[in-house]
């Protein structure tokens, strides 16, 4: 067997062993319409904040529960759109959705982010609102980070990105919806796009 065969080989192993221990059907167009109904929520919620004239940082009563309303609507679109759409490109590529590593990459990205969401509804309750947009971003953040290691290695690039605006964004609280929109809205498009073209197209 010529040196080329042993390289030959050994890139399939290589390949191989990559597919069983990463996830590779994350849709990057489930990113970049993640992004556009972060936006469009956070536009409804600075339309009912702005029209009740009650200030962002510290609403409360019916608007508050408006918002919260508006949050889970856009993560539950955002869950269920890259579902559908990664389940395709599993499809795609003659992968399960559903299999070892991309049960690992769930638990890994969970822990953090529960944790975080726990902790984020305790401060809320506890009428500490200041931090809540901050919060947010440093555990979803840290969540891409712990998941990264079972999928595209782009991802923690983005969790960094998060964490980063995120402890700006404790530093300057009362623009934490500004961070919030460019955290899950603007950057989840640039993430979004930058994986569609190198791995979707």
């Amino acid at each position: 067997m010529s040196t080329e065969d042993y390289l030959k080989d050994i890139t399939e192993i290589k390949d191989m062993m990559n597919k069983s221990s990463r996830f590779f059907s994350l849709s990057g167009l489930s990113g970049i319409l993640a992004g556009i109904y972060a936006i469009i929520g956070a536009a409804i919620a600075y339309y009912l904040v702005r029209i009740s004239g009650i200030d962002y940082v510290i609403a409360e009563g019916k608007i508050f529960n408006y918002i919260l309303i508006d949050l889970m609507a856009v993560a539950l679109l955002s869950i269920v759109t890259g579902i559908i759409l990664s389940n395709r490109k599993a499809k795609k590529n003659n992968e399960t959705l559903w299999n070892g590593t991309s049960k690992r990459l769930l638990t890994a990205f969970l822990i953090p982010l529960v944790t975080g969401g726990i902790f984020i509804i305790i401060k809320i309750y506890s009428h500490h609102y200041g931090l809540t947009g901050s919060l947010m971003l440093i555990f979803y953040g840290l969540a891409l980070v712990n998941a990264s290691k079972y999928t595209i290695g782009n991802v923690k690039y983005l969790g960094y990105a998060e964490i980063i605006l995120g402890l700006v964004c404790s530093v300057f609280p009362t623009y934490g919806f500004w961070f919030w929109v460019v955290g899950f809205g603007v950057m989840h498009i640039i993430y979004g796009s930058l994986i569609y073209l190198q791995h979707d197209r």
